[in-house]
């Protein structure tokens, strides 16, 4: 992309290809998906149960290798990093928001919000970490643990994490799966502050059309290939393109 371009590109895959398995129990997970993420956008991945969209996210991510391809968090090609470094990069650069939230249950809301930069051995940035709080509406439950918090505060915690250390993209795999429809609402509100407001890029797995609503494009896969594109979602429109791939 050229320096006069309006937008940049935070992640991307070229021609990513993830198989699984050999011989007859062969199953292609990503067959040649080529897809850019650009940077202070908000990214959906949505298509029928099993076109690859985990699969994807865990790749671009660095979760996950590929079989055959390339993946990159801005100019860096994950596909030539060794163990340690790919480990480094994504303390650094990568904020993770999972369904199942994966909070310490020994710390309080704060501890876990900074634990990556405690890992890092970094110190928070109070200025930026209270933006966070703010914006999360979580300074009346800092000193709370995972315990004592509702689901949807507990995922607010996560989110809160991912922010922490400024990451250059939030990779969010099903972020609502497991609360009910008001801390889901509150939950993707907050998603789509933090591109808003606070200008980070967030790509985010779901099966839920209102939940792609809240995302700026969304991206639909299907047998493991990237087969449409939607910008300004709405619910209606991201359930009738479903409809069509036959989920």
């Amino acid at each position: 992309m050229s320096p006069t371009a309006t937008t940049t590109v935070a992640a991307r895959a070229e021609q990513a290809r993830k198989v699984y398995g050999e011989g007859a129990t062969q199953v292609v997970a990503l067959d040649d998906v080529t897809v850019d993420f650009s940077s202070g956008q908000f990214t959906a991945i949505m298509g029928p149960s099993g076109s690859g969209k985990s699969t994807l996210l865990h790749c671009v991510a660095g979760l996950d290798s590929l079989t055959s391809g390339q993946v990159f968090i801005g100019e860096t090609d994950l596909t030539h990093l060794d163990d340690k470094r790919l480990t480094l990069l994504r303390r650094e650069r990568v904020g993770f928001v999972f369904q199942t939230f994966n909070l310490v249950p020994t710390l309080t809301a704060l501890e876990n919000i900074t634990l990556p930069l405690a890992l890092a051995g970094e110190k928070p940035d109070p200025q930026w970490i209270d933006t966070i709080v703010s914006t999360l509406g979580l300074g009346d439950r800092l000193h709370h643990r995972p315990s004592e918090l509702s689901g949807g505060q507990q995922q607010r915690v996560a989110v809160a994490r991912a922010l922490s250390s400024r990451p250059a993209i939030i990779f969010a795999d099903e972020p609502t799966g497991n609360l009910d429809s008001r801390a889901s609402a509150e939950i993707l509100q907050f998603l789509k502050r933090a591109v808003d407001e606070l200008q980070q890029t967030v790509v985010m797995v779901t099966h839920d059309p209102v939940a792609a609503s809240y995302a700026t494009q969304v991206v639909f896969l299907r047998d493991g290939r990237v087969v449409d594109e939607l910008a300004n979602p709405t619910a209606k429109k991201v359930l009738d393109r479903l409809k069509q791939l036959g989920d």
